[in-house]
This record gives C-alpha cells, sequence and structure tokens, in this order.
C-alpha cells in the first residue's frame, strides 16, 4: 500500500509519543521508508536510539548540528519526502505551525518543506477545545495542512474527551489515503475556500433513556466532508450521533439535537459552500421528562411534538452571510425526483440532491442512486459507491465557484 513512499516523521513531546514507535513500524510494514525528527521534549518520552531502531534511520534532532546539518539539513529534510507527518502534534507546536515560528529543527523543518503535510494531535482535552488551538488548526486547515483527530476516550492524565492520538493503524490508513489524493503538479480547486458539511441524525430527547430518531448512518455526509476536504476545502463537518471514524482533513462539530446541530452550523459560518447531507428530525418532544416514562395501567402515554428549526431553510434565506452555494438533500419514498424539486423550490437552496430511501437500501449501504437538481440541471447519476457520488459531487461544487479570489 505504502511501497516505495518516503515518510518524514516529526514526533513532539506528549506522553503519546510512545505510539510513534508502532506508527514506524507500521508503516515499515507497509513498504514505506521513515525519517524522522523528534523534538527536545519528546526525547523526554521515548529514546532516539528506539527510532532509529525500528525506522532504520538516523534520527534528527538539533538544528545546529554539524554532523546533521553537513549530511542532510533541514532543507533536504524538508523536500525528500512524500507526505510530511506530524505525530503526536501538540498544542505548542500547532500553534508554532500556525505562526510560522521556526525555533528548532522541527518546525524549521516543517516551514521550510514543499510537500504535503499531516498532523495527528494529542492533548489535554481543555487545551484541544481551548480557542486558541482550534483558532490555530483552522489556520492550518486554510493552509492546506491535513488534520486527522484527535480521538476521544480516556487520557493520560485521567480526564475523558477528545485529545488523544488517533491509534497507529488509523493513522497508517490516513497516511496512504492523504498519498492516494496528491496531485503535487495541481493546484487544489478549492484552496482559500470554507465547505461546511452536515451530517448523520438527530437525536430528540423523549425522556433520559428514550430520543426521536431515524436510520441515517451519516455515511454519505461524511463523505463528502472528505472529498471537499481533499480539494482543498477547509472542511468543518457537523456530525450527528454516527458510529463513524472522523474523516481525516476536517474539522469536527459534533451534536445531538436539531438545535444543537442549527447552532453549530452558524457559528461555522461564514463559508463559500453548505452542503446539508444529515437527516434532522423534523419534531422533537414539547416537554422533556425529567424521569423515565413508565407504564402505568392507564394507557399509552401522549407525546406532544414541536417543529424543529428548519436548518437548510434558514441558511438558504440568510441576508447577510449567505454561502454562494448551499445544497440539500432529500430523503424521498415515492415521487422522489418532484418532491425533491419542490423541496428545493420551498427551502430556497441551489441545489438538491435527491435520492429514494424506499425500503431503507440506502441507509447504511454502500452505494446511492442520486440525482443532482437545480434551477436549469437534472442530472441523474448511475448507483455508484456513497464516496464516488461525494467526489463527483465535490467536483461539481469546485467547478461551480470557481478558484478562490
Amino acid at each position: 500500500m505504502l511501497t516505495g513512499k518516503r515518510i518524514l516523521l516529526v514526533v513532539s513531546g506528549g506522553i503519546a509519543a510512545f505510539k510513534a514507535l508502532d506508527l514506524i513500524r507500521r508503516l515499515r510494514a507497509e513498504g514505506a521508508s521513515v525519517r524522522c525528527i523528534m523534538t527536545r521534549s519528546a526525547c523526554e518520552f521515548v529514546t532516539p536510539l528506539s527510532v532509529a531502531a525500528l525506522s532504520a534511520q538516523p534520527v534528527y534532532l538539533d538544528t545546529f548540528s554539524l554532523k546533521d546539518e553537513s549530511e542532510m539539513g533541514h532543507i533536504r529534510l524538508s523536500r525528500e519526502a512524500d507526505l510530511v507527518v506530524v505525530a503526536p502534534a501538540t498544542a505548542n507546536l500547532i500553534a508554532k505551525m500556525a505562526m510560522g515560528i521556526a525555533d528548532d529543527l522541527a518546525t524549521t523543518t516543517l516551514i521550510a518543506t514543499d510537500k504535503p503535510i499531516l498532523i495527528a494531535p494529542a492533548m489535554n482535552v481543555r487545551m484541544w477545545h481551548h480557542v486558541a488551538t482550534q483558532r490555530n488548526v483552522d489556520t492550518l486547515r486554510s493552509d492546506g495542512v491535513r488534520i486527522v483527530g484527535p480521538a476521544a476516550g480516556e487520557l493520560a492524565d485521567g480526564e475523558s474527551g477528545d485529545g488523544r492520538l488517533v491509534e497507529p493503524a488509523d493513522l497508517v490508513t490516513a497516511i496512504a489515503d492523504t498519498l492516494d489524493h496528491i496531485e503535487p503538479a495541481a493546484p487544489l480547486p478549492l484552496a482559500g475556500r470554507r465547505a461546511i458539511v452536515a451530517s448523520g441524525p438527530t437525536h430528540e430527547p423523549i425522556d433520559p433513556v428514550r430520543y426521536i430518531a431515524n436510520r441515517s448512518s451519516g455515511r454519505q455526509g461524511h463523505a463528502i466532508g472528505a472529498a471537499l476536504a481533499r480539494l482543498g476545502a477547509a472542511t468543518t463537518l457537523i456530525s450527528g450521533p454516527t458510529n463513524l471514524p472522523d474523516p481525516p482533513g476536517v474539522s469536527m462539530r459534533f451534536v445531538t439535537t436539531a438545535r444543537d446541530m442549527m447552532a453549530a452550523c452558524e457559528a461555522a459560518l461564514p463559508a463559500d459552500v453548505a452542503v446539508f447531507a444529515s437527516a434532522v428530525a423534523d419534531w422533537r418532544s414539547a416537554d422533556l421528562a425529567e424521569a423515565k416514562i413508565k407504564k402505568s395501567g392507564t394507557g399509552v402515554p401522549t407525546i406532544s411534538l414541536v417543529e424543529n428549526p428548519d436548518i437548510l431553510a434558514t441558511v438558504s434565506h440568510m441576508t447577510d452571510g449567505r454561502p454562494a452555494l448551499v445544497v440539500g438533500f432529500a430523503a424521498e419514498t415515492e415521487a422522489v425526483n418532484e418532491n425533491a424539486q419542490a423541496k428545493r423550490l420551498r427551502k430556497g437552496c441551489d441545489w438538491i440532491v435527491a435520492n429514494s430511501v424506499a425500503g431503507s437500501s440506502t441507509f447504511g449501504a454502500d452505494d446511492n442512486t442520486v440525482t443532482l437538481i437545480g434551477d436549469d440541471m437534472h442530472d441523474a447519476w448511475p448507483e455508484m459507491t456513497k464516496e464516488k457520488v461525494a467526489e463527483r459531487l465535490a467536483e461539481r461544487i469546485a467547478a461551480h465557484l470557481g478558484p478562490a479570489t
């Protein structure tokens, strides 16, 4: 999968640095060659000797090493690679990259490279969610840096949440995916553009243990987010509850309810394009029961419903800050194209992607059959994988928007 690929791995100082050893082993098992730069703090967690033994290459540590600079140099290190990977990427290193600071070998090499960069953040959950870190991450994304993770779970400091380095096996997959989509000779068509993608279902609570939901898996929306990111867009993927891994290269925002998703979409603006592939619950319970509703023997309880905010219509009818292109989805069980066109006109979006969910054969499946509908457009696509649908839609979006000015 990675035979012949040259990876420059930058290991920065955090407890997750120990996973770099497994990452190196896995990359070499896939046929890649791995050169490593370690920051001074990384050496406090793993030894250069261990890294050198697993990579079968010298480890580069010091900007002012006469030996390193005479034999390799930060310029050659930065250029003689197909991909530069930073794992783990600490909050400190992310901040330096965003600001263009070059005060050690790692940051000097990163600012000198002309190759794609993939970073895997790892830090305390509060550090990850700090406004400065998120601002720096958004800056890197807009600069074309791909980002994978962090994962959620138990952290080394005893806290729990977003901040874990993605597992080495998943990072190898992200590296391979990044390399598969590199086209160094041509600028990415959506570079400099910002995209919002809403994906997955929403869950509307009834009581502490029950909720209203639907069968959306989020696979199509997640694939669209990944496809837009691969074309260079700084992409925010707003996801309802799913079991899907985070796509590489996107900024994740996790929500549960329709109102959560509405707020996240508004917070992600401005954007050049917004794609609403999520299956938002139309209604929610008017009154959330504080305790589990139990059988009482007096009959079936009545649940009063109220309408949820219409996210697609709200964004489509914005007078200030509306994206240049708003794309909706219409999951229909009958008269698919007619109902989808009526929905497009009613909601006010520019394009709508119509697909049949009769028999629930689309939810969670690998393939999709869609029709792209616009003012003067009725483009029926053959059945294809959801990833191919996403790629084709992303290409149409790029062609419609044109290069960023």
